[in-house]
């Protein structure tokens, strides 16, 4: 098995920063030259910037490119599928785990022992999914036992459905060659992220059974290229709720089963388009005319606004809360995302698959992240030396240096700011629900 080690913070190697050296490391650390911190900075004032600029912009389709071209060269020290080591007993909510890198997630952590909970739009597709499991166990010649039971914490709760699977991988043999079971603990609980309302009734249906969430990996996404411009029916550009909003606001609210579970990690699956995109608070729909909407442009904007969201809530949690906050880039993959695409693009796909990665390999950094002991520590050590961006885990596992943009603190806590408006919190709901004091959603459930 490979041991990944997780090199030290990354300096940028351009934009609008100046390198200094930290005085409790020997490691070169970078800040703003924009003032850094959350509005300290030296007396320096922090730019304000109306639109990408055209160096940013070409430069981040640079990385894009050599994304695309280098990915496998970069990334062929990486084993797949990425070993994961032993999970038993700890419990992990990926959302869109019904196809794709989703399902390559929680397929490997339930088969390493963790308790997995889909969340999906379609339950039954999910059940579905379970069954072909146990279908391709048996069609390569391998006994199956299936036990079908409710565990304690899910009786008579309606909205799941527990499967603990016994399944017998060709790997798993005792010294005489004979198959050991394993069990695989799934349940899949309905999830839309295109209704934020369904975002708090999955989240206060899990916080009510009162058992601690160690990992939580916002997967699910969406990329409709060459399509309109459509909102949600909370009236916000589908791009930014499904890629952004819902997820912040999931993270946010889960916070008192990530408290209860600590040490635990928010994981967000992020993108390298994160690089050619920008957020303009004012317009986070993209409705002002001021440029003509691309679903490039809605993307990439809201995996930036990811970004920039995930770094400030990285800034403030608390270091003895022990919930890691970071993003990942899975690479260029062939997924389900591809599914809206135009068929000539769709067509592209397939013709260069040398490039593009499968659902299996760009599932290894969210599970490098997930798993690998020494990500809590690189975190903790990024927010000691006040890092001005969160954790961003490459295709390869290692960490890499986030857009130039997303290095910008004053539009980051801007971000932060309309974000919570727009997802119906509160200024202060993080420090509320760290205090473990309940908070009130404008979403959800309403009261007579």
């Amino acid at each position: 098995m490979t041991t990944h080690f997780l090199p030290p913070p990354p300096t940028p190697c351009c934009g609008p920063m100046d390198s200094t050296s930290s005085a409790s490391s020997s490691i070169s650390f970078t800040s703003s030259s924009d003032g850094g911190g959350d509005g300290g900075g030296g007396g320096r004032k922090e730019r304000k910037n109306e639109a990408l600029g055209w160096i940013e912009w070409g430069r981040g389709w640079c990385s894009i490119i050599g994304e695309f071209l280098f990915q496998r060269i970069a990334a062929s020290h990486v084993e797949n599928p990425l070993p994961v080591p032993p999970l038993d007993g700890l419990t992990c909510i990926v959302t869109g785990a019904t196809s794709g890198i989703g399902l390559e997630i929680a397929r490997q952590l339930a088969e390493s022992g963790a308790h997995v909970v889909m969340a999906v739009r379609r339950t039954k597709l999910a059940h579905e999914l379970i069954q072909n499991w146990k279908n391709d166990k048996s069609e390569i010649g391998l006994t199956l036992n299936v036990e079908m039971t409710v565990a304690p914490w899910l009786v008579d709760w309606p909205v799941a459905s527990w499967w603990p699977t016994s399944m017998l991988p060709a790997a798993n043999t005792n010294s005489l060659g004979a198959s050991v079971s394993v069990l695989l603990y799934l349940v899949a609980m309905e999830l839309d992220l295109l209704s934020l309302d369904s975002v708090v009734r999955f989240a206060e249906a899990w916080n009510s059974r009162m058992v601690p969430l160690n990992v939580l990996i916002n997967n699910a996404g969406i990329f409709a290229i060459g399509e309109p411009q459509r909102f949600s029916k909370d009236g916000y550009e589908e791009h930014m709720q499904v890629n952004h909003l819902a997820p912040a606001l999931l993270s946010l609210l889960l916070l008192p089963s990530l408290l209860r579970g600590s040490p635990s990690r928010i994981i967000n699956v992020n993108s390298i388009m994160h690089f050619v995109g920008f957020v303009d608070t004012h317009d986070m729909n993209m409705t002002s005319g001021r440029s003509k909407y691309t679903s490039l442009e809605g993307y990439s904007s809201s995996k930036l606004a990811q970004v920039k969201f995930t770094s400030i809530l990285h800034k403030r949690m608390p270091a003895e809360a022990g919930v890691s906050v970071m993003c990942v880039s899975p690479g260029i993959v062939h997924t389900n995302v591809a599914r809206d695409l135009p068929k000539v693009i769709v067509v592209a796909y397939h013709l260069i698959p040398y490039f593009i990665f499968s659902a299996l390999e760009g599932s290894r950094s969210a599970l490098f992240a997930a798993t690998d002991p020494q990500v809590p520590e690189y975190c903790s050590l990024l927010k000691a030396e006040e890092w001005p961006v969160c954790a961003y885990i490459s295709y390869d596992c290692r960490p890499i240096n986030a857009s130039e943009e997303a290095h910008n603190l004053r539009s980051s806590q801007d971000v932060w700011e309309k974000t919570l408006e727009l997802i119906g919190l509160p200024s202060d709901a993080l420090d509320k629900l760290i205090e473990g004091e309940a908070v009130q959603c404008r979403y959800g459930p309403k009261e007579d």
